[in-house]
This record gives C-alpha cells, structure tokens and sequence, in this order.
C-alpha cells in the first residue's frame, strides 16, 4: 500500500463507496499535496474504520475518491474523558491535539471561577481534534463539547463515571501509586479534571470533594505544572494504569 496521506471525512465507507470531495480537501489534497487521479489516500470517518481509497476525480474545487478496501478497523479508545480549563489560544489548541492523539473519547472546556480565556470556538478545536486524529493514525475523533460552567457540570454529573482530580495544591500523593489507583473501582468511565493557571477556587473545590466515592485525588509530581502540560501528564498516568497503554511491562 502506497498511501500515505490520511483523511478524515463525514461520509460512510464501505468497499465501493464513492466520496466526494469538498473544496477545501480538494485543495489540500490536489493542490497541496499535488495529488492526482489514479493516487491513493487513506480515509476515516471515526465509525467505519480506516480505508483505502484511489483518487477517481481530481479538480481545483472537488473531486472524489473511490474506496477499495478496508485496512483497519474502527479503534475505539478507552472511555476516558478530558475536562479542561481553557488557556491562552495557542495552548488551548494543543490541549485539545494531545488528548485527541493521547486516547481522549470525548473533550470537555470546563469554565472555573479562575478561568482566564475569552470565548470558545468549539468548530476550532473540533478541526484540531480532527486533525491530530489525521496525524497520529487514529481511527476516532473525539467529540469537543460546548464549554460548560464546572458547578453545572458538577450538578448533572453521572456518579458512574470517576474523577481523576488534579489539584496543584497537593490533594494527591506526589507519586499517586499505580497499584492504589486501580483500586478506585471496576467501572470504566472516567473522567480527567485539570485546571486553569490560577487552580481552583476553595468553593469549587468543597463541589468536587462532595461528589462522594467518585473523586480520586491525584497528584503529578512535586512540582506546580502548566496546565497543559498537567493534562498531556495526567492522562499519561492514567493511561498506563488504566487504559490501552498497559502492554508495557511493569
């Protein structure tokens, strides 16, 4: 297989299927790329799986691809969530790549008292989501939701899921202990909250605290990390004790 080029699109896949092209991947594709009719390129579209497909029709404002074949199937990750403050643009940006290249099922801006950052363009960090599932091989996009106040949040919460809390104070163990980790129960879902750059208020705090026997404090390291580096570390953690990264010896 000679494709190298991956590209997420809305369109079902299937041996056969025909796609057409938009006018933006038309011009990635054919006037970026300098691809032409007859290339190959691998298509996803986050629920059938990955697929090859042959250029059928190249132009300046669309094109189509034909699929041939199936080369990988759908990867759902772990049922993981980020809920994240947002930060400045840029930083925002690569919160939201690096957990959609990390393992992330879903993206969550959770607005906090502290919270230093204008207004969400939730279509923006979707295309970054997409785009980081292009790059990383990914056969899913996590969904990027509507930024949410984190006492709402917290009101609906759903008590089967847990809470991974960092809390830059120290609520957690410096080292929070793989094996006690595990421990925190058989459920499956799970949930990342990492803060903004001025952590989080005493009164959002007592909010998470009293979601009782969902909350696990955990601590990431003896120092005080940037908030994006606190979400890219915490779902490292979690990863290895909990999700698709336990492969590696211990």
């Amino acid at each position: 297989m000679s494709a190298k080029i991956r590209l997420y699109v809305e369109q079902d896949l299937a041996p056969g299927q025909s796609v057409p092209l938009s006018r933006d991947q038309a011009h990635y594709l054919f006037g970026v790329m300098r691809l032409g009719v007859g290339a190959q390129v691998l298509l996803f579209n986050g629920r059938d799986g990955e697929f090859l497909a042959d250029v059928a029709e190249a132009g300046k404002r669309g094109g189509v691809l034909m699929c041939v074949s199936l080369t990988r199937d759908l990867q759902m990750p772990p049922d993981l969530w980020l809920l994240f403050a947002p930060i400045k643009k840029a930083r925002t940006d690569f919160i939201v790549e690096k957990a959609a290249e990390m393992g992330a099922s879903r993206i969550v801006p959770v607005m906090t008292e502290f919270t230093n950052a204008g207004r969400v363009h939730r279509d923006r960090l979707q295309a970054h989501a997409v785009e980081a599932a292009e790059q990383c091989g990914g056969t899913f996009v996590p969904e990027v939701a509507e930024a949410v106040k984190l006492d709402r949040l917290l009101a609906d919460w759903d008590r089967s899921r847990m809470i991974m809390f960092c809390d830059e104070t120290g609520a957690g163990s410096p080292d929070p202990g793989l094996d006690q980790f595990r421990k925190c129960g058989p459920r499956q879902s799970w949930a990342i909250l990492v803060g903004p750059e001025g952590g989080f208020s005493e009164r959002e705090r007592t909010l998470i605290s009293n979601q009782d026997g969902t909350v696990y404090n955990a601590g990431l390291g003896p120092r005080i990390l940037r908030a994006d580096t606190a979400a890219v570390a915490a779902m490292a953690l979690w990863q290895r004790a909990l999700g698709d990264w336990q492969w590696f010896d211990e």
